[in-house]
């Protein structure tokens, strides 16, 4: 069965580039973009990989650190890591789990016989420090994905966890939020100091409560 958003993200333990890992206990109180990538040694994962290394403080910023997956050994993800370093310009500051008996593979739905049966397809799950999945999206094996997008992502989450807002199409963090349908007039008026405009009686816009 496909796991679904508010599912606790299930446990497993697994070897990983740095070491063997329980997954929940690798969580901790953080949050978690965990992503599968089709093959080591490939042109697009090499990217992908590359940039994610880049946004380590970016992910810091936010309480969330990164884990990747494929189905290659660990041998071959050391390999690998010295062309992404090389080609990249960054360092690997990152595990990746080896799931050559694709047991998590399988438990997380990141292999689709359909697309292709031998290797993992571009999977992200956005995982929260509750161990519960709040985000999850699925690319085929040949489009890159945008993590620029996965941060944004993050933004919203981590926002409207704490406040009862949502974000607009193409928000970005310290732009304008939409008050949620539910409260009434009174209640946004208490918790939105800074005002909201009503633009419908179902679209109220204040500025983002936490800047």
């Amino acid at each position: 069965m496909s796991l679904l958003l508010g599912d606790t993200a299930p446990n497993f333990q697994a070897e990983t580039t740095e070491g063997k890992i329980d997954f929940h206990d690798w969580i901790g109180d953080d949050w978690v973009v965990f992503f599968s990538h089709p093959a080591d040694y490939t042109p697009v994962c090499t990217t992908e990989l590359g940039y994610t290394a880049k946004l380590k403080d970016e992910f810091a910023k936010r309480g969330t650190k990164a884990i990747a997956l494929s189905v290659d050994p660990v041998e071959d993800h050391h390999g690998w890591i010295k062309d992404i370093e090389e080609t990249q310009g960054c360092k690997v500051n990152f595990p990746i789990i080896a799931d050559t008996d694709r047991k998590v593979s399988e438990l997380y739905s990141m292999i689709h016989p359909k697309a292709d049966p031998k290797v993992t397809v571009r999977a992200v799950y956005i995982i929260d420090s509750d161990k519960k999945i709040r985000a999850t999206f699925t690319y085929p094996p040949s489009a890159g994905r945008n993590f620029n997008e996965i941060l944004r992502l993050i933004d919203s989450l981590q926002l409207t966890s704490g406040y009862k807002v949502a974000t607009p199409v193409n928000w970005n963090d310290g732009e304008d939020v939409i008050v949620v349908p539910s409260l009434s007039d009174e209640e946004a008026t208490k918790l939105f100091p800074k005002g909201y405009k009503t633009v419908k009686p179902y679209l109220r816009v204040t500025p983002q409560p936490n800047k």
